[in-house]
This record gives C-alpha cells, sequence and structure tokens, in this order.
C-alpha cells in the first residue's frame, strides 16, 4: 500500500473500479485463447443434481404411493432452510422434516474433503455481523464463534477462526501486492478518486433516512426506504460512478471486481443500491474492528452447515426433490420423489417453508392464482465454476507480498484463489489446496450457463491453470488433482431495478401456509440475508401454530 498515504484501511468494501478492456476479459470463455496443456493429472466434474432438477420441467413423476403427515416441511437444505429448522428447534417444536434434493446440504455453502485438508465449493466466509445481524450473533454464540461479550456488548471471537494474516493480495503489473484495491502503479489521480469515493461511501455508512434507518443494513430488510436511496436501485453501479465524476481505471477494475465477487455479475448490471450496499453496509459489528475482518474455515461457510447438520440431522432426509406443493385451506400437500428408490411419496402438512431459488417454485406451486410467472421472470441467476486445486507443494513465491488468504489477479477474468490450508495451525503445510473462483458474467445469462454445462473438465482444467500460470509459472507440475464443481444457478443477480422492484415484494408473500425462505427475496446472495430469510419463515410458522418463542430477528 501507498505509503503514508489516507488509504492505508483500504480493502474489498472500501472501493471498486473497472475498464472497457477488463469488461472484456471477464466475458464469455469465448473471448481468451487458452494454451492447450499435457494434463497428467486427475479430475472430475461436480455439480448440483441438475438432471433430477430439470426432471421439474417435465413432470414425469411416478404417483405417489404412500402418504404420511408432517407439521412442517422445509423444503431445501441450504443456509436458509437449516437456519429455519434451526429456529423451529430452538423453540423446542421438533415435528419438522428437511428435504433436500442433493445427497449433502449445504446449498451454495457445500464443501469437500481429502486427506490434505477440507475445502470449499462455495461460499467460504462471513464477515464480521453487524450489530443488526441479531440472528447470526445468536448463533454464532452457540456454535462458539463468539466466546462471550464485553462489559460494553462487543461480542469477543474465537481467534482461530478470525482470518489469519496476511488476508489478501493482488496481482498486478507483475508483483503481488498487499491488499486488493490497487496501488501498484495508480496515479495520482487515482489516489485522489479513491480518497473522494472512500468519504461518499463513508457518508452512506452513517446516512440515516427520513424514517430514521440506516441507509444501508445488514439485513436490508431494516434498510432506508427514503426515496432518495431507493432511487439508487434503478441505474447501475458503473453510471453510479461516472455520474459523480469517477473515472479512474483502477476505480472502476475495483468495482466490477466487488460486484463479480458478491453478486457473479458486471457492475454495468448491479444495481448502484446494491453496488453502494457491498461497501456501506459494513461497521466490522462495531467500532473496534475493521470491516474487513472476516470470519473463515478452510471447508469455508461449510463448517456452519456441519454444525447444524448435526444439531439436526434427525430431521434431514437427502435425495428427495419436492415437485408438487398444493396448497388447501389449512394444509399443504408435498409431492416427493425419492431417485434412489424411483418412487414417490406424499406428505400432508400444515405448513411448509419454501427455502430453495424462488423461480423454482413455478414449477412446483398448483392451484394457485394469479399464475406468479410473469414477476419470477425476473429472478436471473448467476453461473459459476468453481475449482479445487490439490498441490504437493505451494508455489515459490517471487516478488512482492507473501501467499494470502485470498488472492486476486488484476486482469484476470476470475476471482482468484483462496488457500484452504490458511487457517491451519500446524507450523510446515508442505501441501495445500487453492480453491479458485470463476464467475460467468457475461451476457445473455442463458448462453453463460450454456458454456458452463458444455464445457468439458480438460477445457476448464485449461482455463484455470493458464490464468494461475500469470503469478505460478510453475502451477501445473504442482498439481495432484483438479476437480470442477458447476453452480448453474448460483446466485440471484441484483440489476437495476430488481432490489426495490415489485417482483422480490411479490415473490416474498406466503401462498395459503406455504412461507417463503431463500437469499433470493432480499435480492442478493449472502450468508446473513439467507439466515434472516429462513428465522423470519419459521417464526412466522411458530406464530402461526402458537408456539412461544423469543424472536432472533
Amino acid at each position: 500500500m501507498a505509503s503514508g498515504h489516507t488509504l492505508v484501511a483500504m480493502n474489498r468494501r472500501q472501493f471498486i473500479l473497472s475498464s472497457v478492456a477488463s469488461l472484456a476479459t471477464a466475458g464469455s470463455m469465448g473471448c481468451y485463447q487458452n494454451q492447450r496443456r499435457s494434463i497428467s493429472f486427475p479430475g472430475e466434474i461436480l455439480g448440483a443434481s441438475q438432471s433430477i432438477g430439470h426432471l421439474l420441467r417435465e413432470r414425469n413423476f411416478p404417483k405417489p404411493s404412500r402418504e404420511r403427515r408432517v407439521p412442517v416441511v422445509i423444503v431445501g437444505g441450504g443456509a436458509s432452510g437449516l437456519s429455519a429448522a434451526w429456529k423451529l428447534n430452538k423453540a423446542g417444536f421438533k415435528e419438522f422434516e428437511v428435504l433436500e434434493l442433493e445427497a449433502e446440504c449445504g446449498g451454495n455453502s457445500r464443501f469437500g474433503e481429502n486427506r490434505i485438508t477440507a475445502y470449499p465449493w462455495g461460499a467460504h466466509y462471513v464477515p464480521i455481523p453487524t450489530q443488526e445481524s441479531k440472528a447470526v450473533r445468536e448463533l454464532f454464540a452457540e456454535l462458539g464463534i463468539i466466546e462471550g461479550y464485553t462489559s460494553s456488548g462487543k461480542p469477543i471471537y474465537q481467534e482461530r477462526f478470525l482470518c489469519f494474516a496476511p488476508q489478501e493480495r493482488l496481482f498486478i503489473h507483475g508483483c503481488w501486492q498487499e491488499g486488493l484495491l490497487p496501488l501498484t502503479g495508480a496515479t495520482k489521480k487515482d489516489l485522489e478518486q479513491y480518497d473522494r469515493f472512500r468519504d461518499l461511501i463513508l457518508r452512506y455508512r452513517h446516512q440515516r433516512g427520513k424514517d430514521g434507518r440506516k441507509a444501508f443494513a445488514i439485513p436490508m430488510e431494516l434498510s432506508s426506504r427514503d426515496k432518495g436511496l431507493m432511487e439508487l436501485d434503478r441505474i447501475s453501479l458503473r453510471d453510479f460512478l461516472l455520474s459523480r465524476g469517477f473515472d479512474s481505471v483502477p476505480l472502476h477494475w475495483y468495482a466490477n471486481y466487488a460486484c463479480r465477487d458478491d453478486y457473479g455479475t458486471d457492475y454495468n448490471e448491479v444495481s448502484a443500491w446494491a453496488g453502494i450496499h457491498y461497501f456501506a453496509s459494513r461497521d466490522g459489528g462495531d467500532e473496534g474492528m475493521e470491516d474487513s475482518t472476516v470470519l473463515t474455515w478452510p471447508e469455508g461457510n461449510g463448517w456452519i452447515v456441519k454444525r447444524l447438520r448435526d444439531l439436526l440431522a434427525a430431521h434431514i432426509i437427502t435425495d428427495a426433490l419436492v415437485f408438487r406443493l398444493v396448497p388447501q385451506r389449512d394444509s399443504v400437500l408435498v409431492d416427493v420423489f425419492h431417485p434412489k428408490e424411483n418412487i414417490s411419496s406424499r406428505i400432508a402438512a400444515r405448513a411448509v417453508i419454501y427455502a430453495c431459488p424462488r423461480h423454482f417454485g413455478r414449477y412446483l406451486l398448483e392451484d394457485t392464482s394469479p399464475r406468479p410467472d410473469e414477476w419470477l421472470k425476473e429472478f436471473q441467476h448467476a453461473p459459476w465454476m468453481v475449482a479445487n486445486l490439490s498441490l504437493r507443494s505451494l508455489p515459490i513465491e517471487r516478488v512482492g507480498s507473501p501467499l494470502s488468504w485470498d488472492n486476486v489477479i488484476y486482469d484476470s477474468p476470475s476471482l482468484g484463489y483462496v488457500v484452504a490450508t490458511h487457517q491451519s495451525l500446524r507450523t510446515y503445510v508442505p501441501e495445500s489446496v487453492f480453491t479458485y473462483y470463476y464467475p460467468l458474467t457475461g451476457t445473455p445469462v442463458s448462453k453463460e450457463r450454456n458454456h458452463l454445462l458444455e464445457t468439458n473438465w480438460r477445457a476448464w482444467a485449461e482455463v484455470v491453470l493458464n490464468d494461475l500460470s500469470k503469478p505460478h509459472p510453475e502451477i501445473e507440475r504442482l498439481v495432484t488433482r483438479l476437480d470442477i464443481f458447476r453452480w448453474g444457478h448460483a446466485m440471484v443477480r441484483p440489476r437495476p431495478g430488481f432490489v426495490w422492484g415489485d417482483a422480490r415484494r411479490q415473490a416474498a408473500k406466503p401462498v395459503g401456509n406455504i412461507h417463503f425462505a431463500h437469499s433470493d427475496l432480499s435480492g442478493f446472495s449472502i450468508f446473513e440475508e439467507a439466515q434472516y430469510r429462513g428465522v423470519l419463515a419459521a417464526e412466522r410458522v411458530l406464530s402461526q401454530f402458537r408456539i412461544p418463542h423469543t424472536t432472533s430477528l
């Protein structure tokens, strides 16, 4: 970082930027030329059960051959579904089931493990929860992430879960620099715009709307409804920056990186409200921690999933595809396909918590009026590719900052990689696993999704190796295995007009005794929003059943 400059605390949530050139490299796979390699190590393609999930379109399921009653059914075992189950269980209500399509629950927080280490397949950290994220703090206290509170009420975090230093670095102009804000090669104009943008973000961070609410809060439902602030949702973050006189190329690169990192979408397609929320909503939970502080584990957020899974194991049924929901006057019929047995069953439930991507609901819901198809089409989801590379040893560190937890390449269509062994307490770690993230951010989304699904393992391996060979020329000979995970619908895209538009509000409304719970309903996919939606739905069910409980929200 620039010595003596006012940008000492710059990090991923404080600044942003992008250029026409970087946008060109961040799009479709047709934009880059790959070096052909004689790959000698093994690997495979993994991913969500698309073939089974696509059966929802065909509707060719066996008729239910058995029927039973379950008071509450939770459809989906991702962060939202597990959070809803956690809240029901915490209130002493045990008569529920979590039905998960996949063989493992966790959703975007799924993880893997080999003899070297556990590693993430998706979400890999949670920033220090804000004061408004009460349910997150409650859960983290139960899991031992929060060890206690100071006399002034500030949480004390278990140190081994706080990201070890060094946390972030950026490969730019042939060397590694500390932090992700591009300071290497920055001009006086760039530095001036960094300062001006920082001041703007700080004003938004402390701003209150006319309704007295924080301008940008987590959970987002607690944010101000001030008309002037909500108008930011109508334009893209790129247009917002240009309208405010920000034209610094590195600032724009970072803006684009930030949106691709959290939303899987280029900043010219992300609403300015969502883009600013990325930077202005985080406060480290109190004034004593930098807003860049994150909690992380070798398996990423899979660590949280494992603890919830163990707690709720008796209630979780995997390999179960819910294919029909029929609301009735005071109940819901739930039809479930069990692919391993090739049979269907029917559950009569008093209430359902639907914790899957909201747009899939159009294939499940029957006897609803009016049909929601039109506004559900507003829900667009970004495709991602994630690769885990097992390494016999770490790459040679040549120039600049040392290996960090998060390692980003400036001129790359990827988001770089995180090091799964970074949190290891061992003094010597000869082998490691790099988790590499690649959002397919071109348009249209359907074309990028086809690229994701049609590209074979070898072609994806070449993409990964060609990219990582920029900072690590020897990377190919260090790899002992490379596995690919395809996320066709990784996260909802907060396009201009979507976050505060009618489609999201309509999607959150219950249908009979079906309550919806998913980060989609917040307009963007982060752990805090997924948990909030799950807990909110669970508390509504508890109130419906007249079960006493203390709100976690």
